[in-house]
């Protein structure tokens, strides 16, 4: 998959998680390529386009504790109850070095959590995962 078929996959997909949620799980997202050197981003999407950059490293520690604990294979995703505010949610790698970061700015996840909208929501980003699995981003 290039980047523009991630893109796409990726809008669809959190527009039809926030319909079925009846709600926004994540207002921003950005795909980033993670490999020897520094982190590229390869797309943002939300309210933080001017300002994400300069934080992006701090609002991703939260789940890289995460992923250190459980390196994900393909397709494989993982959420943080630690993440607030402007620290990222979830994390899905997508690619051998690419990963797509998932976040609700102004909502912690342990409030998400609390609709029961929630779980169907969550099968379409698992299905996403799938996705990717099948079709990496290179």
């Amino acid at each position: 998959m290039n980047i523009d078929e991630a893109r796409t996959a990726i809008v669809q997909t959190i527009g039809r998680v926030n319909t079925l949620y009846q709600g926004v799980v994540f207002d921003e997202w950005v795909l980033v390529k993670l490999a020897s050197g520094p982190a590229m981003i390869l797309s943002y999407q939300g309210p933080r386009a001017d300002s994400y950059k300069a934080r992006f490293l701090a609002d991703i520690d939260p789940l890289q504790t995460e992923v250190g604990r459980m390196p994900l294979q393909l397709g494989d995703f993982v959420f943080t109850q630690e993440a607030n505010g402007t620290h990222f949610d979830a994390c899905m790698r997508i690619g051998p070095a690419c990963y797509l970061f998932c976040n609700h700015t102004t909502k912690p996840m342990a409030e998400i959590r609390k609709n029961p909208f929630r779980l169907n929501a969550q099968k379409l980003f698992a299905e996403l995962g799938v996705k990717f699995q099948a079709d990496p981003v290179v």
